[in-house]
């Protein structure tokens, strides 16, 4: 696909950050900068940011947790893997290897039933609970302790995590696992992993390099998983045919440039598969951007359509509908006002008469109407708040939705308090109480 198919179904916006992208992130593969924005719904920043979290060795936003994600089954298959050993450069003891290989799967096979027949007798205790990244950490920190810093970019999350990224981002995975108080561990961390050239290969290429010890519970699982028998273990695993896949091995010492070899043999023979996935993907985006374009276009057309067939009748009908929801606001409306003026005059019969000046707990309230018209009343004290607010919806000069409020310190008298006496609702012996209008 050229650079014109390539992008034939983008528009113009898309494009251009489709090239920012690029200038970003220094990937000189344009079909992987498409697909990292397609993935982020073509949120350029968003894009970005997750790229330069891959760089740091920290998981995407696809990894999703250690606990929730669901890692893809890896096929470990030996006539789909490249095998070394210390004792070879390339796949000569294959053989031996596929012997192993079944006396394993055998053995595997008989302690599992075992297993599970003691089980049935002697249930075992609660597993541990494990946590996974920590796991990861731990090796990263005893790493860095014992050899320094000088190492490729680690991938700090969990197996499943690093298994989901290296599929999401079409990448290889490449797996080292270690073994405390093996010398060939030792060697290979202190000679093969700080060499500048190893470095280099690792973090410029388009891989992810995750590594944990095998002691611990998340190496232990993986080493069984990938039937890890000789140390160091480094395994490769990529997205072939839909599925991730085990496709090099390496058990044993091994010299930096032989490291390198070997990696590169393996990446060679597999990149294809991840091209071929990456096209795929891009066609699958491209027909789904085809139909969505042809489908739009459809729906456009019987919507013009049905446009053109309503507008006589909307036409016709406007001015009659118009007219009936005018005569129907109108009667809502004087029905309103109808049920308000008998609603003030029934609730004006139950407030209190007004107490003289000389009667004893008598409150003065002033009420401030939004016109700025001034009502001087008084009320016993120990009468309920829901009189002041009743007098003031019942006079006329009141608007029908409003507020009490106090000048200072300003709050709003609560319909909640109603049952409240004026002294417990906090009026003084003279109060002002402004009036606000809620519908202005």
């Amino acid at each position: 696909m050229d650079q014109e198919d390539f992008t034939a179904d983008l528009c113009a916006e898309q494009i251009g950050k489709l090239f920012q992208f690029q200038d970003l992130t220094g990937i000189e593969s344009l079909p992987t900068c498409r697909d990292v924005l397609q993935r982020h719904n073509w949120d350029l920043e968003s894009a970005v940011q997750d790229q330069l979290n891959l760089r740091e060795g920290r998981p995407s936003v696809f990894a999703g947790t250690s606990e929730t994600s669901s890692a893809p089954t890896v096929v470990v298959d030996p006539t789909r893997q490249q095998i070394f050993n210390s004792e070879s450069s390339g796949t000569g003891n294959f053989l031996p290897f596929v012997i192993d290989y079944i006396l394993r799967t055998f053995y595997n096979t008989f302690v599992s039933v075992v297993r599970f027949t003691w089980s049935l007798v002697w249930p075992e205790p609660r597993p541990p609970i494990t946590d996974p990244v920590a796991d990861v950490g731990k090796f990263i920190l005893n790493y860095e302790s014992v050899y320094g810093n000088g190492h490729p970019v680690y991938y700090r999350g969990s197996y499943k995590q690093a298994l989901n990224d290296a599929k999401q981002e079409l990448r290889f995975l490449v797996i080292y696992l270690h073994q405390n108080d093996q010398s060939d561990c030792s060697n290979f961390c202190s000679s093969v992993l700080p060499n500048s050239n190893v470095i280099s290969f690792l973090n410029e290429s388009n891989i992810l390099f995750w590594a944990c010890e095998q002691d611990t519970n998340e190496g232990n699982r993986v080493a069984t998983a990938l039937q890890a028998n000789v140390y160091p273990y480094v395994a490769v695993v990529v997205l072939r045919e839909s599925r991730m896949t085990l496709v090099g091995r390496m058990e044993g010492p091994v010299s930096p440039e032989e490291f390198i070899r070997r990696l590169r043999s393996v990446f060679e023979a597999n990149e294809a598969y991840l091209i071929a996935a990456r096209a795929e993907r891009i066609e699958r985006s491209f027909n789904q951007s085809l139909r969505e374009q042809q489908d739009r276009a459809y729906l456009e057309s019987l919507r013009a359509d049905e446009q053109k067939e309503q507008l006589k009748k909307e036409k016709e009908n406007q001015e009659r509908e118009e007219r009936m929801q005018k005569e129907k606001l109108e009667e809502i409306e004087k029905a309103k006002k109808e049920e308000l003026k008998q609603k003030k005059i029934d609730m004006l019969s139950r407030i209190p008469k007004e107490p003289s000046v000389e009667e004893p707990g008598a409150l003065t309230i002033v009420f401030i109407m939004p016109g700025g018209i001034r009502i001087e009343r008084r009320f016993a004290d120990v009468s309920p708040l829901s009189d002041v607010l009743d007098f003031v919806f019942c006079h006329p000069n009141s608007p029908d939705v409003f507020e009490v409020a106090t000048n200072f310190p300003k709050r709003v008298l609560s319909t909640e308090d109603r049952d409240k006496t004026l002294v417990q609702a906090g009026l003084q012996k003279r109060e002002v109480l402004f009036i606000n209008d809620l519908d202005s």
